[in-house]
């Protein structure tokens, strides 16, 4: 699915961020990315959305080189990235406004128009009925958060790439929503990547976690969490053990936010 090869990036009159650095993700794989503030984190979920380019390597995607945003790939900011004149379900139709307007290779009009039957679908879906009419400033945090999941998922993205998307959401509020989140993605088998500072939380929805270091990162450091979103996890010695575990190594490496 993800393919990264010799990764170099930096921006101007900085240290790399990486270099040399190589990683691989698997079609349906959750993977959490954790690090310290200035770690590159934003910056590998950006390169993965096309909208970053390296210096020099190779960042693919099912083999095709990421060169531009690619429009199978669906990506959630934290601050959800709502136009704020635009009602909910106005939000949630944009995605496939615009895709229909440039056709699904970002380039030509389309052939085929991604249908609006499943908009309504996926705002009960997502339990935004009531408030389908009103605008973003009308709305609870994870309100908001959910229409921006709805907007992606409408979509029908293979890959979600998600940047600190449950931050601002009180802790009843962001666990419903992660858990949400993987539901929805085991169900359409979509590849998550989710960058996150909380050690909990990367716990919580990685099957993979990818800790990276003080820059550069030359290497990959995987930690295996098969478990991640299976029913009790969060409660369990294994995530329990898995957070210990991450936790030492951050201070071992010194890579603490």
């Amino acid at each position: 699915m993800i393919s990264i090869q010799s990764l170099v990036f930096q921006y101007a009159n900085h240290l790399p961020l990486f270099q040399d650095f190589n990683w691989t993700i698997s079609r349906g794989e959750t993977c959490a990315i954790l690090g310290p503030s200035g770690c590159g984190k934003t910056t590998l979920l950006y390169l993965l959305a096309g909208l970053k380019h390296p210096i020099s390597g190779e960042v693919k995607i099912n083999d095709e080189p990421i060169l531009r945003p690619r429009p199978h790939s669906g990506l959630i900011l934290q601050d959800y990235g709502l136009l704020p004149w635009s009602t909910v379900r106005e939000n949630v139709e944009l995605g496939i406004n615009v895709r229909n307007l440039y056709g699904p290779d970002g380039k030509h009009t389309p052939r085929n128009f991604l249908p609006k039957d499943n908009i309504e679908g996926w705002i009960n879906r997502l339990g935004l009925s009531e408030v389908a009419d009103k605008f973003p400033g009308q709305l609870s945090g994870g309100q908001r958060q959910r229409t921006a999941i709805a907007r992606t998922l409408a979509l029908e993205p293979d890959l979600l790439l998600m940047d600190e998307p449950f931050s601002s959401l009180d802790a009843i509020t962001r666990e419903d929503l992660q858990n949400l989140t993987l539901s929805l993605c085991d169900e359409q088998n979509i590849t998550l990547v989710i960058v996150t500072h909380a050690i909990e939380e990367a716990a919580a929805l990685g099957q993979k976690i990818l800790l990276l270091d003080t820059p550069p990162n030359r290497s990959a450091n995987i930690f295996d969490n098969p478990n991640a979103g299976s029913s009790g996890y969060r409660t369990s010695v294994k995530f329990h053990a898995i957070c210990e575990r991450l936790w030492a190594e951050m201070q071992k490496r010194n890579v603490l936010a």
